[in-house]
């Protein structure tokens, strides 16, 4: 049984902390996380402005072993993103799939597979806080959104984004140096 907790209580239950990224304060008193590709990639994007630490978990994603003891992989099952965010702010309920690339890396099916993997990684948590934590109603009614971050060693630019970016092929693509965002501004597009 889940005691009451919320589903972030859960997640944080369920999920290692070597898996998770921490919050950190970004100097003015709110919160931050630099999500960082280790070498060779050795990179790092920060997202300003998020949720508070009861109400966030930063799933570093990469830390899932791929499943290619079972699948095949001929589809792209045993792909994932890099990191996934589970938020519920009381306003919002939302899930980011997150794939980081440097450069022009990574085409855009690559991506897409990625990205699929890490809402299957999502179904498998929600499946165990199902059967384990007995909450049937676990993770049931988050909002998905799948962002991509390209170029992020490259000249300062945001192109193509799609407003409702809702499925791993609508992808909310940002090309920028600076390697920043805000967090409420990877959910524009929400309905």
């Amino acid at each position: 049984m889940s005691d009451g907790l919320t589903d972030i209580a859960i997640l944080k239950e369920m999920i290692n902390k070597t898996a998770t990224v921490s919050l950190e304060d970004d100097g003015h008193g709110k919160n931050k996380v630099i999500l960082r590709e280790p070498p060779p990639a050795n990179y790092d994007v920060t997202i300003y402005g998020m949720p508070d630490d009861d109400e966030v978990i930063i799933i570093n994603a990469d830390k899932f072993k791929s499943p290619d003891t079972v699948f095949q992989g001929n589809r792209g099952e045993c792909k994932r993103a890099d990191f996934v965010i589970v938020a519920d702010t009381g306003k919002k309920k939302v899930i980011l799939c997150i794939e980081m690339k440097a450069g022009k890396g990574g085409s855009h099916t690559d991506i897409i597979g990625q990205l699929k993997g890490a809402q299957c990684f999502i179904a498998y948590c929600r499946e165990i806080g199902q059967s384990f934590w007995e909450q049937q109603n676990f993770l049931k009614d988050y909002e998905c959104r799948f962002v991509s971050i390209k170029n992020i060693t490259i000249s300062k630019k945001t192109t193509r984004i799609d407003p409702t970016h809702d499925f791993p092929s609508k992808i909310k693509i940002l090309k920028k140096s600076g390697s920043s965002f805000q967090f409420n501004d990877l959910l524009q597009g929400q309905r």
